[in-house]
């Protein structure tokens, strides 16, 4: 049984993710700085869970003790506007960065897999953005996304096999939730305020099942190291504006909630101009991978959340599920 360190493991994607390592048989340590607690996570006896900031680099080294695999997901996570001191995105989301890898080779491990995010890309018309476009960061959070990937690789070697991930936003329920993402915004207004605001609505915007993007980080540890090591993936489904992201989630939940009709749909401004649409044909290519789930899937695993009573609080105004108000109000530093 091999042994696999998740970085961020008790996050949104986390939480989804953790259980799907367990049941491939996997001895997971999960580490993470615990701002949302480890409550979405199972009690599980091949799973341990350490309280550590990934910039303690003393106490991440020796958490790596037997590890084989990392999945480093941590970072303070925030597209549209980084509404906090630069100096914590820099700090969490790059300068700690390579000593992490440094760490990480040192200690022996057997693949080190990073999970980047597409929305490098910032700005393009091009009508398949592959992994060879240029990058535009729009914001700190994309921009030290994207410098971190020269700097794992630099130490990519045949003992250290690295990979990098640029998943597209992602989207569906997880026990750990988060309606800061557009899917997740879209719905969560549509089932709690009965009308859908669309910012701008031309964007375009690649989305992926948190079910399948976690499926995919699973494979990328056995996937043939001549296939992955030292490559970087796009990782996304569904390229659609968010005026279409709307009519669907308005479809959906008047399905699935009935009670909830008419849904209005009313559109405003955006200072977000990211729009991009990724192609994700050399990792269908390369390792065969394609998703399984839609927008609609995840619509729908919304819905039934709601039904279920699975959030506890008030989902369009509790600090909880938005991480940026949660950073800002626990004084993070």
């Amino acid at each position: 049984m091999k042994k696999v360190l998740v970085t961020g493991g008790a996050g949104y994607k986390g939480c989804v993710l953790v259980p799907k390592l367990l049941q491939a048989g996997y001895e997971v340590v999960v580490y993470d700085l615990m701002l949302f607690g480890s409550g979405g996570l199972p009690k599980r006896p091949n799973l341990q869970v350490v309280a550590g900031d990934i910039r303690d680099i003393k106490l991440y080294a020796r958490t790596l003790k037997g590890v084989a695999y990392v999945i480093h997901m941590a970072c303070i996570s925030n597209d549209p506007s980084f509404d906090l001191d630069p100096s914590l995105s820099r700090t969490i989301n790059y300068e700690c960065f390579e000593p992490l890898v440094e760490a990480s080779k040192d200690a022996g491990v057997e693949r080190f897999v990073y999970v980047s995010s597409s929305s490098v890309y910032g700005v393009s018309d091009a009508p398949d953005v592959t992994e060879e476009h240029p990058l535009v960061p729009l914001t700190d959070y994309n921009k030290y996304k994207g410098l971190c990937e020269p700097v794992l690789f630099r130490h990519q070697s045949p003992d250290f096999p690295a990979v990098s991930i640029r998943p597209a936003t992602v989207c569906g329920y997880s026990p750990r939730m988060r309606f800061d993402l557009t899917v997740s915004i879209l719905t969560n207004h549509a089932v709690n305020r009965g009308v859908i605001t669309v910012f701008g609505g031309e964007q375009k915007r690649p989305n992926i099942h948190i079910d399948d993007v976690c499926e995919l980080y699973v494979q990328l540890l056995t996937a043939p190291k001549e296939l992955v090591a030292g490559e970087i993936f796009n990782a996304a489904y569904q390229n659609q504006t968010v005026s279409e992201l709307a009519n669907i989630v308005r479809e959906v939940v008047e399905e699935e909630m009935p009670e909830k009709k008419p849904i209005r749909i009313e559109t405003t401004s955006s200072n977000d101009p990211r729009s991009y649409h990724v192609s994700s044909k050399k990792i269908a290519i390369r390792l065969g991978w394609h998703p399984r789930r839609n927008i609609q899937d995840a619509v729908r695993d919304l819905c039934q959340a709601f039904k279920s009573g699975k959030f506890a609080g008030n989902t369009l105004t509790d600090d909880q599920f938005v991480n940026v108000r949660m950073v800002k109000k626990l004084g993070l530093k």
